[in-house]
């Protein structure tokens, strides 16, 4: 049996105390994916950002507002886990300064100057490779074009032992179509269908090249 650290949902990032920055994520592919190790006998955490979704009962849910808590989090629960599945899409901005009180409506334009987020698969992989650690990571990516130069681009920057590759289309959906790329760049399963099929066509090839040596 492994256990298994999954992030999963969007984060917030305020411009002030009412108004944020996020995305579409829903949660969806991070619940399926933590049902289908569950199922297959695994002990899951799921670190998530708000999501109306409801993980299974049998994962531990820690829950998290922003990117960088999303991160202290993923931090703390990782040390004591086998591997890690990176399906959250935290937000990659954040304001460099977030306003005390609501920003008032005046009928001018305001400029938002943004700066980007800790990278929270790549700073996990960086930290187990300094620990020369035999911990796995996986990660997803969601791109718009040049899908797989992108997605290899990802993997190797994050150090990630492989990584899915989704569209836009995957937001706040009940379906979604995906590629498994490993650290060759070679595609090594295509699946298509609802969340909860796809993530267990996920984890087989996980549990195939990454979880069966585990303890």
């Amino acid at each position: 049996m492994a256990k298994i650290l999954l992030t999963s949902g969007p984060t917030r990032q305020y411009i002030d105390p009412v108004r944020y920055l996020t995305n579409a994520s829903s949660g969806r592919m991070g619940r399926a994916l933590a049902a289908a190790a569950i199922d297959a006998g695994h002990e899951v955490v799921v670190v998530s950002g708000p999501v109306e979704v409801e993980y299974p009962a049998g994962a531990r849910v820690v829950w998290v507002l922003t990117t960088e808590e999303m991160l202290e989090a993923a931090r703390r629960e990782f040390a004591a886990c086998d591997g890690l599945i990176g399906v959250a899409a935290p937000c990659d901005y954040r304001p460099v300064r977030v306003e005390e009180h609501k920003i008032a409506k005046t009928g001018a334009p305001i400029n938002l100057h943004l700066i980007e987020t800790p990278d929270i698969v790549a700073t996990l992989s960086h930290e187990k490779n300094e620990r020369q650690s035999t911990q796995w990571v996986v990660g997803f990516a969601l791109e718009t074009d040049d899908h797989h130069y992108r997605a290899i681009t990802k993997l190797q920057k994050k150090s990630c032992d492989l990584i899915v590759l989704n569209g836009p289309e995957a937001m706040n959906a009940a379906t979604n179509n995906v590629e498994i790329l490993d650290r060759t760049g070679s595609v090594v399963g295509a699946f298509s269908g609802s969340k909860e099929e796809v993530a267990r066509r996920i984890f087989e090839v996980l549990a195939e090249r990454l979880i069966a040596g585990t303890r």
